[in-house]
């Protein structure tokens, strides 16, 4: 049995009462609140199935509007996730360079793509296609949302990497450099590594932001997105709502099965931090230090030199 955690008191048996007591308040105002949406609804006619079928048990529906327009969304999402992951990390570990000029330069990219809302990103890109490129027509909407989304998010994954690097103790760069590692080594086998999995959580929440955000250019740009379909398909069913509703919910799964993608992957970072080899890379330090012996050091053995 492990030991109590000193910064968690244990419930007496008041206590515990008090919480069963507040959960099941919480679920009596939960059920009260979805009663009162039932009642409302089916007031309005919104649970009529004539509004529902198309949406439930006409396959033609998903076939010719929500499935193409989920595979929209996720290209736009996927692509714009593709160029800002690097293009943010880059300008993170830049902001944290030795050389003045580069920090002010990353410094001043990031912090004015991130103050600019991601919308007007779009209509600015989508405006700078239309003039100064041969881009398609009907491939314009694509970059623009893209380009918005890249400009947008890579800043904000910047200031994640950057974050992430310096929540790192500051022992691993200073033993990195005891040891005789260029900074570029140090940021690229010692502390990047590790801060990858501190910033897990934040850049796959950032991620959900992204494929949420390819909305904007379905309502503003006309691109074909997952929720402008809801225009063509209440336009011939008269169902918005029903429509909205089921969106929302496509919404939801993509987003969780990410989210649960995301906790799985941090799980395996972790697991695999704790069985791999304590310390520097041998080669590394062979580089450094020729003639250092560390083939014992895979079994726990000490080093001999």
């Amino acid at each position: 049995m492990s030991a109590p955690s000193v910064l968690y008191d244990a419930p007496g048996p008041k206590a515990r009462g008090r919480n069963v007591g507040y959960t099941a308040a919480f679920a009596l105002a939960l059920l009260a609140v979805a009663w009162v949406v039932y009642l409302k609804f089916d007031e309005k006619g919104q649970l009529d199935w004539t509004l529902w079928q198309p949406l439930l048990a006409d396959g033609r529906t998903w076939t010719e509007f929500l499935l193409p327009g989920l595979l929209n969304t996720l290209i736009a999402g996927a692509l714009a996730i593709v160029i800002a992951l690097p293009v943010g990390a880059i300008f993170g570990i830049a902001r944290l360079s030795d050389h003045a000029w580069i920090r002010t330069v990353a410094g001043t990219v990031v912090e004015f793509f991130r103050a600019i809302p991601v919308l007007i990103l779009m209509i600015f890109a989508n405006e700078f296609y239309f003039l100064f490129t041969d881009v398609p027509a009907d491939s314009r909407p694509l970059y623009a949302v893209v380009t918005g989304l890249v400009l947008y998010n890579a800043s904000v994954l910047a200031e994640v990497v950057r974050s992430g690097i310096l929540s790192l103790p500051k022992g691993q760069s200073e033993a990195a450099m005891a040891l005789g590692l260029r900074k570029t080594q140090t940021m690229l086998t010692i502390l990047l590594p590790q801060a990858v999995t501190a910033m897990l959580p934040a850049i796959v929440s950032q991620l959900v932001v992204v494929l949420k955000d390819t909305a904007l250019g379905g309502a503003i740009l006309g691109y074909e997105d997952l929720l402008i379909q809801y225009r063509v398909i209440s336009a011939n069913f008269a169902n918005t709502i029903p429509t909205l509703i089921v969106i929302a919910i496509i919404y939801i799964v993509v987003n969780f099965a990410l989210t649960q993608l995301a906790v799985w992957l941090e799980r395996w970072l972790r697991s695999r931090r704790r069985g791999a080899l304590t310390g520097p890379d041998p080669d590394m330090l062979e580089e450094q230090a020729p003639g250092l012996d560390l083939s014992d050091t895979r079994k726990g053995q000490p080093v001999s030199a």
